[in-house]
């Protein structure tokens, strides 16, 4: 096995690929290999700079950490959505494609089969498979969801470069075989599943360039049939607030208390 060096690992998966036939299941990929190889070369990836892994209905490319990370989350946020749609204006609706992707980075071995190994490529493939980006992609109007681990949010996304909006990403958790995994989901969080508020550098509450909450008087408190809510909302496991704090373990009021056990989606 090689020596695990540090690579940019792109991962794309294509929606619902098991449900098309032989015919146009190869179709899509051919489809996907090509989004794929496009994207790339308008964030002026080569070939040399990239190492594709074939999973039928996905791929898996690792790309040199010294390719541009910026430019290819650039190209992944205007590129990729623009190819899908010139593909599918010309595609039957049996050959629509919609894709999942993963943008990560980590350190990856090659054993003596030529397979990949790394936990940091693992956890990239958990993301990918996770619920939480596939319930995203279920409600797109548009046909491309996108996930990027925290070490990309950290040296890219959050500096705000130009065609990289910080405020598009929300943190999130996906469950995993391996436990929680925290994320930053491009766009809209699915409904049924809550953001996480981002963690500030110091471990406070408050995330990092954002205004601290104002203080405000506690809110009243009703009782209705015997359970306590606020504004109507009923206490039952965390609690998320507007300014993004979330109250853990036990609440109690005035001697009775409502037990947080709920875990989050």
């Amino acid at each position: 096995m090689s020596d695990p060096v540090s690579r940019t690992i792109l991962l794309l998966d294509i929606e619902k690929y098991s449900d098309r036939d032989d015919v146009e299941q190869s179709y899509l990929r051919r489809m996907l290999y090509g989004i794929t190889d496009r994207v790339l070369e308008s964030a002026g990836i080569d070939a040399t700079l990239r190492r594709r892994a074939d999973r039928g209905d996905s791929v898996m490319e690792l790309i040199d950490a010294a390719a541009s990370m910026t430019a290819l989350l650039r190209a992944l946020l205007t590129a990729a959505p623009m190819e899908l749609r010139t593909v599918n204006r010309m595609a039957s609706m049996s050959a629509q494609i919609r894709l999942r992707a993963v943008l990560a980075t980590g350190y990856v071995a090659i054993d003596e089969l030529d397979g990949w190994v790394g936990s940091d490529l693992n956890r990239a493939c958990r993301l990918l498979d996770g619920e939480l980006l596939r319930a995203a992609l279920r409600e797109r109007p548009d046909d491309f969801a996108l996930c990027v681990s925290e070490a990309v949010h950290g040296g890219i996304v959050r500096h705000d470069y130009p065609g990289i909006p910080r405020d598009e990403f929300h943190a999130v958790t996906v469950d995993s075989k391996n436990g929680p995994l925290r994320a930053w989901l491009h766009g809209p969080v699915p409904q049924d599943m809550t953001p996480d508020p981002p963690d500030a550098p110091d471990g406070s509450d408050h995330a990092a360039g954002s205004p601290r909450p104002t203080r405000t008087e506690p809110a009243s408190v009703t009782f209705l049939g015997g359970s306590p809510s606020f504004g109507g909302g009923f206490v039952n496991g965390d609690q998320h607030g507007v300014s993004g704090g979330v109250v853990h373990g036990d609440v109690h009021l005035g001697g009775g208390d409502a037990r947080g056990r709920g875990e989050r989606a």
